[in-house]
């Protein structure tokens, strides 16, 4: 007498990694959740006087194909810079000293203005305390 018998065997799921500039860098974040498939084998038996005398594979075939896990790093990093934070409407660099360009300072390193205050004037531009300095 021949039977047929089907073997359902897990199909386990890879993993895939992958780098962005939409995540911050070394941020590390799952944005797939892996799946495991199933691959199903499908025998022929026969037995004689309830023996099994013999076993062939007549099929197999993936019946759910895996799914990878994606984990996504991030490889964002700010931009630095080179400005300091407390001027606006013009780079004043980061330096030891800056003078207004076309002045009588010494540098070492210049900005031609007009450069707004919006924080502390920490390299004394403005003069004449109004709040524009290089004018």
């Amino acid at each position: 007498m021949f039977t047929r018998q089907r073997e359902r065997v897990d199909i386990k799921h890879g993993s895939v990694t992958h780098r962005s500039s939409s995540l911050d860098k070394g941020v590390r974040k799952v944005t797939q959740r892996g799946k495991d498939g199933v691959r199903v084998i499908v025998r022929r038996v026969k037995e004689v006087d309830g023996e099994v005398v013999s076993r062939s594979v007549v099929k197999r075939y993936v019946a759910r194909r895996p799914r990878p896990q994606v984990t996504t790093i991030g490889t964002y990093v700010e931009p630095v810079s080179n400005c300091n934070s407390n001027y606006s409407g013009a780079c004043v660099p980061i330096a030891s000293d800056v003078d207004c360009a076309g002045g009588s300072g010494n540098g070492p390193a210049y900005v031609s203005g007009p450069v707004y205050i919006v924080g502390s004037d920490v390299y004394d531009l403005d003069y004449d305390g109004d709040g524009v300095a290089c004018e």
